[in-house]
């Protein structure tokens, strides 16, 4: 068994041969967004309301190539980025890649995570995807980063789930098998791979699962070589992904992707087994959804570090004195069809597109208040009520602002 600086060195050579991820490099910033990397829209979604300062400090945990940390330097304008990596391959792709479409407001460091203490203060946003799982220790790791959360900020998380993965894990213990003592040669590893999968049936289980889910991406070497020949991985269920987030000694804030995690889409039309479900706990009700819905591959979610204040706009009169505003994190605007911040395409009645256009306002100009609107003087001239306010906001279409 490998120690755990024999496992690291490996992963570090890993990403040296195949630096990851291999999103090509781009003289203009990067097209689009991901709104987990918006300070703004990422609080908004934990909080109920936008944030009181947008001049932060963001820490990318584990950036690879940079592609996140060059969205979260552009998606955040008056934030300061610092970035690290165990390997340096990937920090140099990440530097030009920076350094190419004008991401300049970041630093990087050749780092792992259990040594971001070496990094000077506090962070307001920790940014960590794809990072835990391939740590020998991924408790010590998340602890390590924990500790440089700043009162009421947010911790970004993404890590594998076991249920949909079942397949890849297959496949990385065959290439391990074939290897023999070739392992840890990764170009032999991603040569015996792609032989494997031409060489099997069709309707093979995994050759299936694989052209289903990950064939465009996996023509690339780099995104081949981490899917099937990394040399250590962890893949989390409910249970055991609730172990790591109780080690770091946070708050867990929920999953990013809501949409997954309600019954109601899966047994809502059998009002016995929803009311038998009403007897389990927030994190038994997890477990359940996944083991009747086994296709997540990952875990996304936000942890804080307590306080962080939540609203939930339940009080008619705190709504009404509440200044909205569109979310940034949307495409095809302005059209009553447009894609959200997770790029599911919504239709807009009149009314919405009216509330929506009454923001856009309040979003040009937030320095200035005497051109701000509340939601009440907008539906005053708009034919709105707060249900489609409320609603507007579930959907993240709208972010909301206390008048302070």
């Amino acid at each position: 068994m490998k120690t755990s600086q024999e496992t690291a060195a490996a992963v570090e050579r890993l990403y040296d041969t195949y630096p990851f991820p291999p999103e090509p490099l781009l003289d203009e910033p990067p097209p689009g967004y991901n709104w987990r990397w918006n300070w703004r829209a990422a609080y908004s979604f934990c909080t109920g309301q936008t944030p009181q300062r947008e001049e932060i400090r963001i820490i990318d945990a584990g950036c690879g190539t940079g592609v996140g940390t060059e969205y979260l330097v552009h998606l955040n304008p008056q934030a300061s980025v610092v970035g690290i990596d165990i390997s340096a391959g990937a920090l140099k792709v990440a530097q030009e890649r920076c350094r190419r479409s004008g991401a300049d407001r970041v630093e990087f460091h050749h780092l792992s995570l259990y040594d971001v203490d070496q990094i000077e203060g506090q962070f307001d946003l920790i940014n960590c995807v794809g990072v835990l799982h391939h740590l020998p220790d991924p408790i010590r790791g998340i602890q390590s980063i924990a500790k440089k959360l700043a009162p009421g900020g947010l911790f970004h998380i993404f890590v594998y789930a076991e249920l949909g993965r079942w397949e890849i894990q297959l496949m990385q213990q065959a290439i391990a098998l074939l290897q023999g003592q070739n392992q840890g040669d990764y170009q032999d590893g991603v040569k015996v791979g792609r032989q494997l999968f031409e060489a099997l049936p069709e309707n093979n289980r995994i050759v299936k699962r694989d052209r289903e889910r990950w064939a465009l991406e996996n023509h690339q070497d780099e995104c081949f070589a981490d899917m099937y020949v990394h040399p250590q991985e962890i893949d989390y269920n409910i249970e055991t992904l609730f172990e790591l987030i109780d080690a770091a000694g946070l708050e867990f804030l929920g999953f990013s992707n809501p949409r997954y995690w309600q019954k109601e889409r899966l047994f809502g039309k059998n009002p016995e087994l929803m009311a038998r479900s009403e007897g389990l706990s927030e994190r038994q009700l997890y477990r359940l959804i996944e083991l009747l819905d086994p296709e997540l591959t990952h875990y996304e979610f936000f942890l804080t570090r307590p306080p962080l204040k939540r609203v939930d706009w339940s009080e008619d009169n705190d709504l009404l004195a509440a200044i909205p505003e569109r979310h940034p994190c949307m495409t095809g605007w302005p059209s009553k069809s447009l894609f959200d911040y997770d790029y599911q395409l919504v239709k807009l009645s009149d009314e919405e597109f009216k509330f929506l256009e009454a923001c856009d306002q309040n979003g040009s100009s937030p320095e200035d208040s005497s051109q701000t609107q509340t939601v009440a003087e907008i539906i005053k001239h708009v034919n709105f009520d707060l249900d489609g306010v409320r609603s507007l906001l579930q959907r993240q279409l709208i972010m909301l602002n206390i008048d302070r």
